[in-house]
């Protein structure tokens, strides 16, 4: 039975690299405990011959012996092998080894968490990079996975290398959460089987990320599972937020520090306000961390439509980062029954309709082929002004605009007539405002569907539930 939870696009480049006639160097990358190593493990398991992890704060001793006992463990005849002096020795005793292997079928070398390999005045990079060029691209049996959750790391020194590396990636996987889709194929793998409403709230909360949703209890319901796991002190997600930018990013301070900035909007904004409300000012540095936050999937970079002369604008894209700076972090220890307390706040609703918001732009491909415009060129964009905000924009090239109205409510949504007028004027001052000629479809995207009633009928073009949002993309 094939453990793998989707993951397509990544497997395919996976059997490409198996199936080349030629050596092949792999680079994958994503926050932690997104599932990397389980995705190599399980689809590499009976080819991969040798299996290297970085000590986590090891010292360069530490990783040198760590080599030691890990080649001792793979072959009986480095059993008596001692630690090698440097990573040139190192990678010198790797090929010794991989001499000793037959058959011309592929064979897999895993170097995992690499980035805590590469202590400093180690030169582990330049000795990895001697090992590919002088000895592995010289057979067309090997595939060299390397792997880390420091993003930072991956893609400056590895994916953007200047050196020996330049140019040498075969492949690269950026490895993302779950969507919706794989979501719901996980716990159901785990015989938990919410209702898509439930998978809905808990991906606001939490991502599809694979760990944390392992550690989802089966016969607990969303909100006893949150509170266990985020709001009482013994909660294994207890203090997980900083963490998860300290392992990803070198020096993660500024990281945080946009990251909470841009967690009190509810709206996208330019670089320079961004840089003006965090006091940092423009440079290179900032650009490679603002890159590094998009890259790593903390934030998302959009046009507002018909304000491209102003730049671009950025968004938190993080569910459960926007989720813990909006609630764990402020109500911590305060223990039972805090989510159910919480979900009654005003901050709730807020705080739904922003991260319904980016569900939705997360799962764009499934609504564009919910509304059967796949086959449409389009561009994704959001617009506002001072009187009037579109949380999405569908703008084809068939000369028509969807404008998406989202909302993320517990029973079908009723449109009245004062919602009636706050919709036509909206449609009505973007008209004004960005002076365009397209026609307009108002599409709804919804939970539960809408009540039909006269006032829909009057404006509602198209229709969109909760549904959609889980269908396969592919």
């Amino acid at each position: 039975m094939n453990k793998i939870i989707g993951r397509k696009k990544e497997i395919t480049i996976l059997n490409k690299a198996f199936n080349s006639k030629t050596s092949r160097l792999v680079a994958i990358y994503g926050r932690r405990r997104v599932g990397k190593t389980f995705l190599i493990r399980e689809h590499y398991k009976s080819n991969i011959k040798f299996e290297l992890t970085g000590i986590n704060g090891g010292t360069y001793s530490d990783q040198l012996k760590n080599f030691a006992k890990v080649i001792r463990k793979t072959s009986s005849k480095f059993k008596d092998i001692s630690p090698p002096s440097d990573w040139l020795e190192a990678f010198e005793i790797l090929e010794n080894y991989l001499d000793t292997l037959q058959g011309k079928k592929k064979k897999v070398i895993f170097i995992d968490e690499f980035p805590w390999l590469a202590t400093r005045k180690s030169r582990f990079l330049g000795a990895f990079e001697n090992f590919w060029n002088s000895y592995a691209t010289k057979r067309n049996d090997l595939i060299v996975v390397v792997c880390g959750s420091t993003a930072s790391y991956i893609i400056n020194k590895i994916l953007k290398n200047k050196g020996g590396l330049h140019g040498r990636i075969n492949h690269r996987i950026n490895l993302k959460p779950f969507n919706l889709n794989e979501t719901k194929l996980f716990l159901k793998s785990r015989n938990i089987n919410y209702s898509d409403y439930d998978i809905l709230l808990l991906y606001m909360m939490i991502g599809g990320v694979a760990h944390y949703l392992d550690k989802i209890e089966r016969g607990n319901g969303i909100s006893t599972n949150i509170d266990e796991l985020f709001f009482e002190d013994s909660g294994e997600l207890f203090d997980e937020f900083e963490s998860i930018y300290k392992s990803l990013f070198e020096n993660s301070d500024i990281h945080l520090k946009i990251v909470r900035e841009l967690a009190k909007t509810r709206k996208g904004v330019t670089r320079n306000e961004l840089l003006s409300k965090v006091k940092l000012q423009s440079n290179q540095h900032v650009t490679k961390v603002l890159n590094e936050l998009i890259d790593a999937g903390f934030l998302s970079k959009y046009e507002a439509f018909g304000k491209k002369k102003f730049g671009s604008l950025y968004r938190l894209s993080d569910e459960y980062s926007y989720f813990y700076l909006n609630f764990i972090e402020k109500n911590r220890g305060k223990g039972q029954n805090t989510w159910r307390k919480l979900q009654q706040s005003n901050t709730f609703k807020i705080w739904s309709g922003f991260s319904f918001e980016t569900l939705c732009l997360k799962h764009i491909d499934q609504i564009k082929k919910g509304l059967n415009i796949e086959a449409i060129i389009s561009t994704n964009d959001s617009w506002f002004n001072e009187n009037a905000q579109i949380d999405i924009l569908i703008d084809r090239e068939d000369g028509h605009i969807n404008i998406c109205e989202l909302k993320f409510y517990n029973a079908p949504f009723k449109i009245d007539a004062n919602y009636v007028n706050k919709l036509r004027t909206k449609m009505d001052e973007f008209r004004t405002s960005t002076k365009t000629k397209k026609s307009f479809f108002l599409t709804m995207i919804t939970t539960f569907g809408i009540i039909k009633n006269k006032y829909s009928t009057e404006i509602v073009d198209k229709e969109l539930t909760m549904e959609v949002l889980f269908k396969n993309s592919l």
